[in-house]
């Protein structure tokens, strides 16, 4: 029996490490495993100054894409063994990169990756740079998860929306009229500014469980500021991330505001990415029914809260709900990248991306 299992790798732009999944997805898509490798602190610190111009960065760059991809190779190792899958029943490994630039606008983007070394270390061929071949036929490169989104979640019973709230919040619009196309973008910043402003002030990672936000209080007249920013009222398609929505961008709202309590500001941004996702949603696909979201946001308490508030009478629930663990989806739609490519079906979608038409996503890289 020829081998059908899928590989999917993504470590997104929270820095926080890489989540591991295998899949088939023929007859139909399943998740046999999961697994997750944190970084530790000097790699997450490399890779934050490389999202920067500093000096050696391309020495720098080559360096911690080495480095990168050894995790990489141990997250696989994990989960081989965790599933006790052989890596000859492996097709292919699907593996996003760690992206340092994304500048559409400019018609270009980087991910930190070395997928031939990924190849060599595991044996196993590797998918990878699938965002450069949208952005040549005129697209953003990004989101890429729209089109296994839809896959995955289509239905014919009510207009969803499915939410993955990483370091960028990016948003789906699946509706029930199937005649009508599938749409997603970037609505603004997801967890980045959070975890910005948290590192900045109480020293760590991440504010568990909002527990430094619950103790704020909303500042409108911040959030309205927070709100003028061109970039939510912008048309789709458009695509974003740390380049733009970073401690400057924090900074320049807050000028006009020096006095403001930190945790008031903590507590303005957990709403101002609650608000963007909804009203982003709602000028897209006013009938939205269902929001079910995915990524490390689904776990904030104080998000979930903020969007259940600002998206009635929609309901707001975990893609959980649809069967699949959310910090699952994203991987899952890079081991499903790897299929389309392995397949030769296009990975994209140009309502999505505005390329100039569906694309094969993807290069090769064998193991042997």
């Amino acid at each position: 029996m020829r081998p059908t299992v899928y590989i999917g790798l993504m470590s997104g732009t929270s820095l926080d490490g890489v989540d591991a999944v295998a899949c088939t997805f023929e007859p139909q898509t399943q998740c046999l495993g999961h697994t997750y490798v944190a970084f530790d602190d000097a790699l997450r610190q490399s890779l934050q100054s490389l999202l920067t111009a500093g000096f050696d960065e391309i020495e720098r760059s080559g360096r911690v894409a080495i480095e990168l991809v050894h995790v990489y190779a141990r997250a696989v190792a994990d989960l081989l063994k965790k599933t006790q899958i052989s890596a000859n029943d492996v097709v292919a490994i699907g593996v996003h990169g760690q992206t340092i630039r994304h500048c559409p606008n400019d018609g270009f983007t980087v991910q930190l990756n070395n997928p031939a070394l990924l190849a060599e270390l595991t044996g196993i061929d590797v998918i990878a740079d699938f965002r450069s071949r949208d952005m040549a036929a005129g697209g953003e490169g990004a989101p890429l998860v729209p089109a296994f989104h839809a896959a995955l979640f289509g239905n014919e019973t009510e207009n969803r929306t499915i939410v993955n709230i990483g370091g960028i919040a990016n948003i789906t619009l699946l509706p029930s009229d199937t005649s009508k196309p599938t749409l997603g973008f970037d609505c603004g910043p997801g967890n980045t500014l959070l975890d910005i402003w948290m590192q900045a002030h109480q020293g760590a990672r991440f504010d568990e469980n909002g527990a430094w936000a619950q103790t704020g209080s909303i500042n409108d007249a911040l959030l309205t500021s927070f709100l003028s920013d061109e970039y939510f009222e912008r048309p789709a398609p458009k695509s974003s991330g740390r380049e733009y929505f970073n401690m400057d961008w924090i900074r320049c709202e807050l000028f006009t505001y020096p006095k403001i309590n930190p945790a008031d500001v903590q507590r303005t941004l957990v709403r101002l990415t609650a608000q963007t996702i909804v009203d982003a949603t709602y000028k897209a696909q006013p009938d939205t029914r269902a929001f079910f979201i995915c990524g490390g946001g689904v776990f904030n308490p104080v998000l979930m809260a903020d969007l259940r508030e600002l998206a009635a009478p929609a309901t707001v629930e975990s893609t959980a709900q649809l069967g699949v663990d959310p910090m699952q989806v994203e991987a899952m739609a890079f081991a499903w990248l790897a299929y389309r490519f392995v397949n030769k079906k296009a990975g994209n979608l140009p309502a999505v991306t505005n390329a100039k038409g569906p694309r094969i996503l993807g290069a090769l890289y064998p193991a042997y």
